[in-house]
């Protein structure tokens, strides 16, 4: 429940219900199944294990689905899923769409097998034109998921009780999320505001990695780590300081969500991130990987209440069209678009670009 590429998904399917369209995911259930059970979105179970007998019964699967359902269109999230619903296309009428998140994985190249890609930020289009995918194939539709159902409004969320000032992150516990870079700005910053305290909230395969080093730092004591938490909302009502620190990030859906709890905002200047913050006017940019330029942000925002003020006020600003109602409308625009045309084949080759990323 805590992946991004997940949320959104749900947020796009639970709104074009809400839109009066038929909608199915397939996928191997989760957490989400009582949501998409309530809101009318009829789940299909498809376990795409990448292990080469389930991949093989995850076709025939997938081809009894089509059948049953008979959708006008298959969108498909995950690198895995798109090999499926390409394999098994034959002679069947739908349309394929492909929406791209982890732009940052070599693999990603695999999403260009869409008729129409759909990728979260302009930068992200960038990156994969660069790669030789068509720009008329792709229509950007950003991560939003503001009034999502997955989560309670804003104002219902609970405030979590935490030792300030609070500096928050909500994130996959990875290396290329820049948790080693936080860390190490924390603990040049606490010399100087000895009350401060780093909440890190998310899971992950390095977070073993990240608590030694934690662990390592004389201010070990002001460093949590919280695991993964349904409701992220409600340690972002209650801090101080918001912080994205990725390396790479194709948007940045915890940034909204901050934006909307009203927190000031630190987040790196790379991918899609500035689009998210209104390239800007809605939080601190620093170089990505900087640690001293990520400590001097903190700083400023700490040792100013006017400045703190200032930016906790900007990110609450510009929200009106952050809504998944308006990503469920943006992307029904796109599958409109798609049938309105007749049919073109799909690509059966990848671009010359990504061919070559595909073999490094």
């Amino acid at each position: 429940m805590g992946n991004g590429i997940v949320n959104a998904m749900v947020d796009i399917a639970c709104g074009q219900k809400r839109l009066g369209h038929d909608v199915a995911i397939a996928s191997a259930g989760g957490g989400h199944k009582p949501l998409l059970r309530a809101q009318g979105v009829t789940h299909f179970m498809l376990d795409q294990t990448r292990r080469p007998w389930t991949l093989l019964r995850a076709c025939f699967r997938f081809r009894r689905i089509v059948r049953e359902f008979d959708p006008d269109i298959v969108h498909c999230h995950m690198m895995t899923g798109m090999l499926i619903a390409r394999l098994c296309r034959g002679w069947s009428r739908y349309r394929l769409v492909s929406h791209i998140q982890n732009v940052h994985q070599r693999s990603s190249v695999l999403m260009a097998l869409g008729e129409r890609i759909i990728p979260v930020a302009t930068s992200v289009a960038d990156t994969m034109a660069a790669r030789g995918v068509p720009r008329s194939r792709m229509r950007v539709v950003g991560n939003l998921t503001l009034g999502s159902p997955r989560l309670p409004a804003i104002s219902e969320a609970p405030t979590a009780e935490l030792r300030q000032p609070a500096i928050v992150t909500v994130c996959g516990m990875y290396t290329r999320k820049g948790i080693p870079q936080l860390i190490e700005a924390f603990s040049s910053l606490v010399t100087d505001f000895p009350e401060a305290h780093l909440y890190l909230v998310g899971n992950g395969p390095d977070r073993e990695q990240f608590e030694k080093q934690a662990a390592a730092s004389p201010f070990a004591g002001q460093i949590h780590f919280e695991g993964f938490q349904p409701n992220p909302q409600t340690w972002m009502k209650a801090a101080t300081i918001f912080v994205l620190a990725s390396l790479r990030e194709s948007f940045g859906i915890v940034l909204v969500e901050a934006r909307q709890a009203g927190c000031a905002i630190v987040a790196s200047d790379v991918d899609g991130i500035p689009e998210a913050l209104d390239h800007g006017k809605a939080g601190l940019l620093v170089p990505p990987g900087d640690v001293s330029a990520l400590r001097e942000a903190l700083a400023k925002l700490l040792g100013n209440r006017v400045y703190l003020e200032h930016w906790q006020k900007a990110a609450k600003e510009n929200l009106d069209c952050f809504t998944s109602e308006s990503m469920a409308r943006q992307v029904t625009e796109v599958y409109r678009e798609l049938l309105q045309q007749n049919p073109a084949p799909v690509p059966e080759t990848f671009p010359r670009h990504a061919e070559q990323e595909l073999k490094h």
